[in-house]
């Protein structure tokens, strides 16, 4: 898949990077949308349908093929050489949501599952983030409360109720939280579930505000 620390020739060519008019909170691609000549954001029909507690949001590839692979490459393949290209491309798609004040903070894992894992994918996307876009990083700023089940194969109204009260700031670090711009990292983004319990986190401990990347989008289709 990689050479060089970057994709092959092929797997290039087949992977789907988000690009063109996307969803401002969530990054999520709108075909055949226009960016409004006034400047207006575009808000897909979830997003308008389902309050997110984060201002914006993006994402660098669809959560399919190559991208697929990529991300689980990384967080069960221990394909770490592909971390830092990786938070390159999600570097450009968060381009707008960067500015000199912001801390990157990665979603958490429990403690039992980075355990087995060994490594928090997340906490690497966010410090290899953070030092390409040259801001500050606080990779433990939140903490997994409990051990949640596998969000596979839930609902929406399912993965939300799993993620509830389910992460929460640290109790050493919540003090690089407070009057901060926070941007949350996460490798997928799908239902949103997790990134909104970690930005509901991030405000409980006073952040400012709280803007979210994903690594990859998992995008509907008809």
């Amino acid at each position: 898949m990689a050479q060089d620390h970057a994709l092959c020739p092929a797997c290039w060519r087949e992977t789907v990077f988000i690009a063109g008019p996307v969803c401002d909170q969530c990054g999520i691609p709108l075909p055949g949308a226009a960016q409004d000549a006034g400047g207006d954001d575009l808000t897909c029909d979830d997003c308008l349908s389902v309050a997110r507690p984060w201002g914006r949001g993006r994402a660098a590839l669809l959560y399919e093929g190559t991208g697929r692979r990529v991300v689980l490459a990384i967080k069960h393949g221990d394909r770490q050489d592909m971390v830092r290209p990786a938070a390159g491309w999600m570097a450009r798609a968060a381009a707008p949501l960067v500015r000199p004040d912001v801390l990157v903070v990665p979603v958490p894992l429990h403690w039992s599952r980075l355990l087995a894992r060994r490594f928090n994918q997340s906490a690497a996307l966010a410090r290899a983030l953070a030092a390409r876009a040259g801001v500050d990083c606080c990779p433990d700023a939140l903490v997994r409360t409990r051990a949640t089940a596998t969000q596979d194969r839930r609902d929406r109204a399912g993965r939300f109720a799993n993620l509830d009260g389910a992460i929460a700031a640290h109790p050493r670090r919540a003090g690089r939280l407070a009057g901060r711009r926070v941007l949350l990292v996460d490798d997928v983004m799908t239902s949103g579930a997790t990134l909104a319990a970690a930005a509901d986190a991030c405000l409980g401990a006073g952040a400012a505000g709280v803007d979210v990347v994903a690594l990859a989008r998992v995008a509907k289709r008809d």
